[in-house]
């Protein structure tokens, strides 16, 4: 990879692991997240909009046998002082659904995707 940054994971208690450090569904459910960020980062810059403030709560949801990721809940919570409309919105909405993470993941694992901006 072009950053040469190192990652260490661990498995989690419950699967032989210490749970010291991001295990790999975790990265793949903070992958999601952090493209769909990303892709809506740089819409927003084209449309000369600051995200700054922006925060989001991910949450992975797994099953048992086999075990695996059955869903993902991500919610971005925009600040306060971001006053959009209802265009500038769903444009926003729509550069981070689509994401390639988000059209790479297994259709079988549900991404539950929720947009809380201020005010709302």
């Amino acid at each position: 990879m072009q950053s040469e940054t190192v990652i260490e994971t661990d498995a989690p208690t419950d699967n032989q692991g210490k749970g010291e450090r991001f295990s790999p569904t975790d990265l793949l459910a903070t992958s999601l997240g952090n493209c769909m960020m990303t892709i809506m980062g740089i819409k927003a810059r084209d449309m000369e909009i600051d995200l700054t403030g922006t925060t989001i709560d991910i949450t992975k949801k797994m099953k048992p046998e086999p075990r695996r990721v059955s869903g993902i809940d991500v919610i971005f919570h925009f600040p306060p002082h971001l006053q959009l409309n209802q265009k500038q919105q769903t444009i926003l909405e729509n550069a981070a659904l689509t994401c390639p993470v988000a059209k790479s993941i297994h259709p079988d694992i549900e991404q539950d995707v929720q947009f809380k901006w201020a005010g709302e």
